[in-house]
């Protein structure tokens, strides 16, 4: 897990006036900031270099954020953080469900921004705790080793983004037990509310999408009515 002396930041924004006061932002307070005009010039830095979490404002223009990281989740699971107009909650939508980690409605103070990338990259599992060993549970014809935070199906990984390898270590330190939405919410350390409920109902939805053979009708990530949803193994 990067910390914030560390980590390296991708803004993507097509407005070079909020591109350069982020990037003054967030290389004062500790973090490694490269920034992008759009999302070819994206593409083009993100094919030489690695990032610890990408900032990506929605509208651009040619291609818009969303489509941006609907591409980009189909090799890589950099925490993607997406700037939405205020009052858009199709694009918070539609951005988390094609893979972002969390969403910030224009405007917004710096220090929310700040709080935000913080916790995303908290989120990110820590490396193997020696002591217990792997700890392996088996999902049907999947595997899932809680100490590396990897799921695979026989060799063949599959890749999960910083959120959905977070709840996945929720769930399995609770196995069985039924967590509510609210619940989720705090462990994964957003702010209480409706709105990000409902984030994590999508969260779980693409979850489901990876982990289920029939993700309409789940064997393992189960919602328990009237009590929130609850993982169980073979």
């Amino acid at each position: 897990m990067s910390d914030a002396n560390e980590a390296h930041l991708l803004i993507v924004d097509d407005d070079e006036r909020i591109r350069g006061l982020l990037q003054k932002f967030l290389i004062r307070n500790g973090f490694w900031v490269t920034a992008a005009r759009d999302a070819v010039h994206a593409r083009r830095i993100l094919s030489g270099l690695e990032f610890d979490l990408i900032v990506l404002d929605v509208m651009m223009p040619g291609e818009d954020g969303i489509s941006l990281t609907r591409s980009l989740r189909e090799t890589i699971t950099t925490p993607i953080l997406l700037l939405t107009a205020k009052g858009e909650t199709e694009d918070r939508i539609a951005g988390l469900e094609a893979g972002a980690d969390d969403y910030l409605a224009k405007p917004f103070e710096p220090k929310e921004l700040l709080l935000r990338i913080n916790a995303i990259l908290r989120r990110i599992p820590a490396a193997i705790d020696a002591q217990n060993g792997p700890k392996i549970i088996t999902l049907g014809a999947l595997r899932y080793d809680v100490s590396r935070a990897e799921l695979a199906r026989g060799d063949a990984p599959i890749r999960l983004t910083a959120t959905e390898s977070a709840l996945m270590k929720i769930f399995t330190a609770n196995m069985g037990e039924a967590l509510t939405r609210g619940q989720l919410v705090e462990d994964l350390g957003r702010d209480k509310g409706q709105a990000q409920e409902r984030a994590v109902d999508v969260q779980i939805t693409r979850l489901r999408r990876k982990i289920e053979a029939d993700p309409k009708q789940p064997r393992y990530l189960q919602t328990v009515r009237g009590a929130g949803y609850m993982l169980g193994s073979d």
